[in-house]
This record gives structure tokens, C-alpha cells and sequence, in this order.
């Protein structure tokens, strides 16, 4: 067993004066930088997953901005893998899949942005090869949405994915609750 820690798309787009502002982004990357630090103080691996948009059409993580880089709060250090990705699905058409074999990862603590879309569709891609997943629920951000003409709070959003992960894909943990069992 060998657990590594994926956190998707924790870049400035996603933060106030950004384009495409979550709700709790700030909470969420205050997490994911406790949990980074943990693996960090571990020698554990850690990958970063940073989208980069290639559609003429985005608005957001458009190449060679700063909304696109990684923030601040989980910047990467030299000898953190850094996976750029142009799908929700981390896996898709990346190294990924290729990397966590070759470095006999069986385990993944996942973190990131946003829940609904990038780290839902990476959480049931890496369930479907086979991986063990720990969702970091607090560790995660989204935003409000919008169907039929009806507004979803984020934090309906937020509660209604966790659970669904948490049903069959993923366990989901809470930062205190996950450092202090892990």
C-alpha cells in the first residue's frame, strides 16, 4: 500500500478577483495546504494537477496567466509532480495513470476544485483503475449552479457531491479528522 496525495486545480481563477470565484475557496485551500504539509513532513508523494484551458471559448486558466498558476497556499516545490490537464477528468489524456503505476501508488488522498466537476469526475476515474480513496471533503470548494431556471447553493452543490462520492467511489474525511487518524 502506498498513498500519494492528488490535488486538482487549486489555481488563483478559482479565488476572489479571479475568473470563476468559488464559494470558500479560501477555506478550502487553507485544507488542502495542511494536508500538503503533512505529506510534505512525510516524504510522501504528492502530485499537483493544474488545468490549463485549450478551448477557444474558457474564460478561466486561459495559458500563460496568473489566474491559471497554482496558488499560493499549495505552490509546488521542485520535486513535486506537476501534471498539466485540459478535461475535468485528471486522467484524461495525462500521464497520470502512467505515474501512479510506475510509482506503485495504490492510495490516493484527494483534494481540490472543483467538486462538482474536476475532482468528482478525477475521484470516480481513479475508483474505476482500481485506487483507495480519501476525499478531503473541507478541502474542496465549488459554486453555486443552476438548473431549469433554479438556483443550487454551493453548499448544497458541496453536500450533495461528498455524498455521493462518499457512497461507493470514495470515504470522505475531514481535514482535523484525517490528520489526526492518518
Amino acid at each position: 500500500m502506498k498513498t500519494a496525495l492528488l490535488i486538482i486545480d487549486i489555481q488563483n481563477d478559482y479565488f476572489e478577483k479571479g475568473s470563476m470565484t468559488l464559494v470558500g475557496s479560501d477555506k478550502a485551500s487553507n485544507n488542502a495546504k495542511l494536508i500538503l504539509e503533512r505529506f510534505r513532513r512525510e516524504s510522501l508523494p504528492i502530485i499537483h494537477i493544474q488545468h490549463i484551458a485549450n478551448s477557444p471559448k474558457a474564460i478561466f486558466f486561459l495559458p500563460d496567466t496568473k489566474g491559471a498558476e497554482i496558488h499560493h497556499n499549495v505552490k509546488p516545490t521542485g520535486k513535486e509532480k506537476i501534471i498539466v490537464k485540459h478535461y475535468p477528468n485528471s486522467f484524461r489524456e495525462t500521464e497520470l495513470l502512467d505515474y501512479l503505476k510506475g510509482e506503485k501508488i495504490t492510495d490516493l488522498v484527494i483534494c481540490g476544485m472543483m467538486t462538482h466537476m474536476c475532482v468528482d469526475a478525477t475521484a470516480r476515474a481513479a475508483k474505476d483503475f482500481g485506487f483507495t480513496i480519501i476525499l478531503i471533503g473541507d478541502a474542496c470548494a465549488t459554486k453555486d449552479l443552476e438548473i431549469n431556471g433554479q438556483r443550487v447553493s454551493a453548499e448544497e452543490v458541496q453536500n450533495s457531491f461528498l455524498a455521493a462520492l462518499n457512497y461507493s467511489y470514495t470515504t470522505v474525511m475531514f481535514t482535523n479528522d484525517y490528520l489526526k487518524e492518518n
